[in-house]
């Protein structure tokens, strides 16, 4: 009787310690939206070797699924409309628009969908499938998580910061014309630079 009397209580403080763990192992996977206001889907693309032009886009809608206390993600999507591409350049952004480079009026869309990823020390790697003009290719993105804070407003925002390269020729871009020097106009590689805040939907 006496063994059962000291058994009791000792699954009792047991369970309690399970069921008060620490915050982080009772999150959830939670639903970010990209905020438009804080974010920059940017690029940088050498212009006759000798340096680089550098631009965004204007009009995207994104999704982060993630519980942000872990730091684990489930998914990342992202649509970027193609006509918004801006360089501070009215011709050269047209051009851009044109079917020599991303054709917005037969491929308004291209699309970002994330795969995989791992994380070593405070740095993530994550691959995913990029999706422009109706060809997608593996992309790999390397960045941080640079934390969650509440918003003065009462939303809960969290931010990113990612870089990665692709080769436009690989997206079947791929005007281009020769210097004299044996150069190219624009280069073929892009380098992608990402400064993303997300918004917590609001259960």
């Amino acid at each position: 009787m006496n063994v059962r009397r000291n058994i009791i209580p000792f699954f009792l403080a047991l369970t309690l310690s399970v069921c008060t763990a620490t915050p982080g192992a009772l999150a959830e996977m939670a639903t970010w939206h990209l905020d438009k206001d804080h974010t920059t889907i940017g690029f940088a693309v050498k212009h006759m070797v000798v340096s680089r032009t550098q631009g965004k886009f204007l009009d995207y809608t994104g999704v982060v699924e993630m519980d942000a206390e872990a730091q684990e993600f489930k998914a990342i999507q992202a649509t970027i409309q193609t006509q918004s591409i801006f360089t501070d350049h009215q011709k050269r952004d047209e051009h851009l628009r044109s079917p020599d480079f991303f054709d917005a009026a037969t491929f308004p869309t291209m699309t970002y969908t994330m795969t995989s990823y791992k994380k070593t020390g405070e740095t993530y790697t994550a691959v995913g499938n990029l999706t422009i003009k109706g060809v997608t290719k593996e992309i790999t993105l390397v960045g941080t998580f640079n934390g969650v804070v509440q918003g003065p407003w009462g939303n809960t925002r969290a931010g990113f910061t990612a870089e990665g390269t692709l080769n436009r020729q690989d997206f079947g871009i791929q005007f281009n014309k020769l210097l004299d020097n044996g150069g190219f106009v624009v280069g073929n590689e892009v380098q992608l630079k990402l400064e993303v805040e997300v918004i917590k939907d609001k259960g």
